[in-house]
């Protein structure tokens, strides 16, 4: 039933799931599906522990605090937001300022929520909640070494020009700069 009253005739039904694999960072398993026009198959399906990250912006607001970072999976060198996995019982806003803390040694000033996004419906559910944070205090160097290479202030002048290029390919990281971009802070 949709919210107006009416029916839901693209609803897929799902005859069952069985899992495939469980860890602590994902879960793995194969739904049987069936379409609204009968045909059945198996799509896997992937859930991940939610992740929180952080667009940490400078006092005048015009540069944002990102990670320059190999990623293996995709062999690629790219700009990211720091963020990570939101630890059992912790707070999505704790989770934020803690990995700013420790991938780049800086200190949010203050966080707000900005966004969820969903990166591959399709196939994954591993909800991605972006923070914002107008400011942050340097306190040291980062304790975390294996993040990045580099962590630099990048212009949010050379956001657009970075997408182009390829060097910011996450859907986390482009969405929230895309929406800081398109409507600030507030």
């Amino acid at each position: 039933m949709t919210a107006d009253g009416g029916t839901e005739p693209t609803l897929w039904k799902i005859h069952g799931e069985r899992l495939v694999d469980d860890t602590r960072r994902l879960q793995l398993s194969i739904a049987s599906v069936e379409l609204p026009d009968g045909v059945q198959f198996e799509q896997y399906v992937l859930r991940m522990p939610k992740a929180a990250m952080m667009i940490v912006l400078d006092d005048k607001q015009d540069n944002v605090l990102m990670l320059w970072r190999h990623r293996f999976i995709i062999d690629r060198w790219v700009w990211e937001l720091p963020g990570g996995y939101v630890d059992p019982d912790e707070d999505p806003s704790v989770t934020a300022a803690r990995e700013v803390e420790e991938e780049t040694g800086w200190r949010p000033r203050n966080v707000k929520p900005l966004v969820s996004l969903q990166p591959s419906v399709g196939t994954t559910d591993a909800e991605n909640l972006l923070f914002v944070s107008d400011g942050a205090d340097y306190i040291g160097e980062p304790e975390d070494i294996n993040e990045a290479e580099r962590i630099d202030w990048v212009p949010l002048a050379s956001i657009r020009q970075r997408i182009e290029a390829g060097e910011i390919v996450g859907a986390a990281s482009l969405v929230g700069l895309l929406h800081v971009l398109a409507f600030g802070t507030g």
